[in-house]
């Protein structure tokens, strides 16, 4: 872990203010709502399969359409909260994502599901971007951990209680209603976000500053580094999110209500371990620790300890495979709080939107990848052997690139 400099390297803790905290809460709130969204379809796995007649590399082929529509839509997304009103921009695509949770509840076939989680995608392409675009203008440094971190966080407690509260519920009601009961109280957050949401002043649209090109975002060798970290972090994740389920299920055999209570709770250690990193990291930032060690040591030690997850397939034992991935969650979790941070240390106010969509458009190629490919090894091999094989190896490459491919976690100077 990094170590601490001498008192003169102080960094003044400042405490966030009321407009900052407005923001944080509620752009917690949405990615909260965006991965119950998001992660849903995967709950509802076992009734795709007897509803639709679907095996599992079809399934797989579905929760993959979700990147197909977000991942090429990430670039614009990125242009466009740079270019406009980033709060109007992500409420528009809040509106069509919440739009299409909605509607899946009226599929009524493999084409009509591969349309509406493609047009989920293009929805919630637009909210990272946004939150880099809102936490680079309006955060300082050393408040940037903790606020990446509770977003974070909320994107891990949405597929929890996706899989919790969906899981149950699907068992009672059935899985239509559910998507049609998600999508209405989806809507009601765009209430709040019009009348509450602070105004973006500390980056007015006239004012002038560096502004790099994607080009110039493409020269840089750090913008690499988070690219391909980013690959194979999200690749674990979307793992994660759309096949841990199945893997309960299949591997583990649990039973729907069990699956909904014990898949869960990697998912909630994961949230506690990346709320509890952010805040740490900017504790040891505000004291003086260099920033660069922090986010290295936090992206890097996460991803590397993640591999523990490995152990998870080799045991056939229900309760040592649970605290396993649970282990692997509690050290993701250092990882994912520090993630955006660097990204928007590293980029600047002025190109973290750009910087943020390319980097989520190449890291989210393996969301396209990761649940097709794992459909089909579980589909030829009737395991779930080498899909963790592939996920940990995936770790490997992710740790040497925060660490090593990043040069130094540090804004960039760009030309004007």
């Amino acid at each position: 872990m990094a170590s601490v400099a001498p008192s003169t390297n102080r960094i003044e803790r400042v405490a966030l203010t009321r407009n900052q905290l407005i923001f944080v809460i509620l752009l917690v709130l949405s990615i909260f709502i965006s991965y119950i969204d998001r992660g849903s379809l995967s709950v509802a796995d076992n009734y795709l399969q007897s509803d639709f007649n679907l095996d599992a590399e079809q399934r797989g082929r579905i929760y993959s359409m979700f990147f197909f529509g977000y991942t090429p839509a990430l670039i614009l997304a990125g242009w466009l909260v740079d270019r406009f009103n980033v709060n109007k921009v992500l409420a528009g695509g809040y509106l069509l994502w919440s739009a299409a949770t909605l509607l899946t509840g009226a599929a009524n076939g493999f084409l009509m599901l591969v349309c509406l989680r493609v047009l989920l995608g293009i929805g919630e392409s637009v909210a990272y971007p946004a939150y880099s675009k809102i936490l680079a203008g309006n955060f300082q440094e050393n408040q940037r951990g903790l606020a990446n971190a509770a977003i974070d966080a909320g994107s891990k407690l949405g597929p929890a209680l996706s899989v919790l509260l969906g899981g149950l519920l699907m068992a009672r009601f059935g899985w239509r209603i559910f998507f049609v009961c998600t999508g209405i109280l989806s809507l009601l957050w765009l209430i709040p976000w019009f009348i509450l949401a602070p105004k973006d002043r500390v980056l007015p649209h006239h004012a002038k500053g560096k502004v790099p090109g994607f080009g110039e975002i493409l020269s840089k060798r750090a913008a690499w580094g988070t690219f391909i970290g980013l690959f194979c972090g999200n690749y674990v994740w979307y793992f994660i999110i759309t096949w841990l389920p199945g893997y309960f299920r299949k591997e583990l055999h649990y039973t729907q209500n069990e699956m909904a209570v014990f898949a869960s709770v990697p998912l909630l250690v994961l949230a506690i371990s990346a709320l509890s990193s952010g805040w740490v990291s900017d504790r040891l930032i505000s004291r003086g620790a260099n920033p660069n060690l922090v986010r290295k040591a936090f992206t890097g030690l996460g991803l590397g300890l993640s591999t523990v997850m490995f152990g998870s397939v080799l045991t056939h034992d229900r309760t040592t495979s649970l605290l396993v991935i649970c282990a692997a969650c509690l050290a993701y979790g250092l990882y994912s709080a520090n993630l955006w941070a660097t990204t928007q240390t590293l980029a600047g106010p002025w190109a973290a939107g750009r910087w943020t969509g390319l980097q989520n458009a190449f890291g989210n190629i393996s969301g396209m990848i990761a649940p097709w490919l794992t459909g089909w090894i579980v589909q030829k091999t009737g395991q779930f052997y080498w899909a963790f094989v592939i996920t940990t190896a995936l770790l490997v490459v992710g740790t040497i690139s925060f660490t090593i491919i990043i040069p130094k976690v540090e804004a960039i100077e760009w030309r004007d």
